[in-house]
């Protein structure tokens, strides 16, 4: 490759016309390419064949699996023999990504880390939290079937002022949905792996608990943290057993967090009184408990929906795959 540009290889599509034309600017630094398979057997073969020899970086989107399957296995090795050191995620989880193997074969790889993908998430959250709290899905439904308030109406939901908020993953999504329900007059505890620096902590008004103390005090529990195999199911039925009865579960974090299954129970019990989530174990199917009950507050992973955060998470990927070719480093690395 002495002498001639490297390789850009895009995986799915980008969307929004200030992302494409910063994209396309980056054709004075790079050939960019995209693969013609369209299914993961046939990508596999293709980065077998040579086709992408060369590639430095990969600018990936979520939708992408459809056409490579989990980046993993055979498709990290073959995409590490073609050259790439570099895969730049458009999205914040990663889970798509066996960042080990893609350690062991030395590409580094980067998600998306913008203050609007924060700030977008949170609000999700707020929403989900607050139509949980308020318990506002079963008179959405029965407004839209004619039947007012319902026949009987709905149950009495809670303010949130004074109810404890627990939120699990103390991240930026976490931190900004903190600063919210504290506007709204919420307590907020946290658990985090790592406890955040006590400056941080006064600042935002928040709390460290255990994760057991945490479920136990919670009114509601919000779920913000990555997915990786320590984290899955992550919330079961022990800990969703553990729960302040008649407690609410927010996630918008990623559906395998939480056993699904379980949840399902625990609503069926009353364990927990409602729940809002916008991801799921195996999107886009959903439990059909969750579907059939008119206590749980759905939403189609939407928490960056809006134009101009994918506008912005859109421009944070080029801007990594235009850091990884003119200083060979990512912006927001996570391996």
């Amino acid at each position: 490759m002495s002498g001639s540009k490297p390789k850009v290889l895009l995986l799915g599509e980008i969307e929004h016309a200030p992302a494409q034309s910063a994209y396309n600017s980056l054709s004075s630094l790079a050939n960019l390419i995209a693969p013609k398979s369209t299914e993961p057997a046939d990508f596999l073969d293709e980065c077998r064949s040579g086709a992408f020899n060369d590639t430095k970086a990969v600018y990936r989107t979520f939708q992408s699996v459809s056409i490579t399957g989990r980046i993993e296995g055979e498709v990290v090795k073959a995409l590490a023999e073609a050259g790439v050191r570099f895969i730049a995620h458009n999205g914040a989880g990663y889970d798509q990504i066996d960042i080990p193997s893609c350690t062991t074969h030395g590409i580094h790889v980067s998600n998306t880390a913008p203050p609007a993908l924060t700030a977008a998430t949170a609000d999700a959250a707020l929403f989900l939290l607050l139509g949980a709290l308020r318990n506002f899905n079963p008179s959405l439904l029965s407004l839209r079937s004619a039947t007012w308030r319902g026949s009987p109406p709905a149950a009495l939901g809670h303010d949130p002022a004074q109810k404890v908020l627990g939120i699990i993953g103390m991240g930026g999504i976490g931190r900004n949905l903190a600063r919210k329900a504290k506007a709204l007059g919420m307590e907020v505890a946290y658990h985090n792996r790592n406890r955040v620096p006590e400056d941080v902590e006064k600042e935002i008004g928040v709390r460290y608990m255990g994760f057991e103390e945490l479920l136990k005090e919670s009114d509601a529990v919000s779920l913000n943290l990555p997915l990786n195999e320590e984290t899955r199911h992550l919330i079961g039925g022990k800990e969703l057993g553990i729960m302040k009865k008649g407690a609410v579960l927010v996630n918008t974090a990623r559906g395998g967090i939480v056993d699904e299954g379980a949840l399902v129970e625990a609503l069926n019990t009353g364990q927990i009184s409602s729940c809002g989530l916008d991801v799921y174990e195996n999107e886009p199917q959903i439990h059909s408990g969750l579907i059939d009950n008119p206590n749980v507050l759905l939403l189609p992973h939407m928490g960056t929906w809006t134009e101009e955060t994918q506008t912005e998470m859109e421009l944070w990927t080029v801007a990594n795959v235009r850091s990884a070719l003119e200083t060979g480093r990512l912006m927001s690395p996570v391996c």
